[in-house]
């Protein structure tokens, strides 16, 4: 959680101890709320205008930065990734071609619709709930204008813990498969939700057995798509050592190009997560 976060939150509180009427707080806080998802909606529209008069567009990556960490159960610093992260792509120092021969200067390729404005909201004293919804609406809004799942478990009785996500995904019944690749430590209670719903589990300790077939993956046969969710800590410290849970033993970045690269599938959208910036 932020500094600014840590302090908005404080402020309301001492707000309702002084008997302020909820009904005032709600409204600030709707305003706020609608205030947000115009500023996504209609900046998300204008860069979908723009495309279309490119032309020759059939379908642009977006990237929408969504800077939340307070529900990280040990480091924190995701919520300050999203600037970090554009920073990488867009550095002068870095080179705009993909492996693939794609380049990420072109908006045809890849378009930034900004971040939705979780402190912000926080500050004003949203609970979670709300701001998932938020979030949730948000991703709506871009894929309407720019021709998500919601990824919510239970980690010490906090069901928008960043570690999970998946079993409720499951629970929810929002995916008719799962293959989890890079696993190196799972508890008890990991393994038996992972039998219970089918999941398919690749673990680190038989990554040299598993290798060929990742890498020939074909996924999505009778569905509408697939969904990509890279978890940063799959890699290897060695590799990406600002995650919330150091652990080593990972996969490299070469074996993640290498599977998604070899990956035959409609992919329809996919999230990054867990990247914690340190400054």
């Amino acid at each position: 959680m932020s500094i600014i976060g840590k302090r908005g939150i404080h402020y309301l509180q001492k707000l309702k101890t002084a008997n302020i009427p909820p009904e005032l707080l709600e409204k600030g806080q709707n305003r706020v709320i609608d205030a947000s998802l115009t500023l996504i909606r209609e900046r998300a529209k204008l860069k979908g205008e723009l495309l279309r008069a490119l032309g020759g567009v059939k379908a642009s990556t977006t990237l929408l930065g969504v800077p939340l960490g307070h529900n990280s159960s040990f480091l924190q610093g995701p919520a300050f990734a999203p600037p970090r992260i554009r920073e990488a792509i867009w550095c002068g120092s870095t080179n705009s071609s993909t492996e693939e021969g794609k380049e990420l200067n072109d908006p045809r390729v890849l378009t930034d619709v900004g971040d939705v404005p979780v402190q912000e909201i926080r500050d004003c004293g949203v609970d979670d709930d709300r701001l998932m919804n938020v979030i949730s609406e948000s991703v709506k809004l871009v894929m309407e204008e720019m021709p998500i799942l919601t990824s919510i478990i239970a980690l010490k009785g906090n069901k928008y813990s960043h570690a999970s996500s998946f079993a409720r995904i499951m629970e929810g019944g929002y995916a008719r498969r799962l293959l989890q690749v890079g696993i190196r430590s799972i508890t008890k209670e990991g393994r038996e939700q992972g039998k219970r719903f089918g999941v398919e589990q690749y673990e680190m300790r038989t990554f040299s057995r598993d290798r060929q077939r990742l890498e020939n993956l074909k996924l999505g046969e009778g569905v509408k798509g697939v969904y990509i969710s890279i978890d940063v800590d799959c890699l290897d410290p060695a590799f990406a050592p600002g995650v919330s849970h150091i652990e080593p033993g990972g996969l490299s970045f070469r074996n993640v190009l290498d599977i998604l690269h070899n990956l035959q599938a409609d992919v329809v959208a996919a999230d990054v997560v867990e990247f914690k910036s340190t400054t």
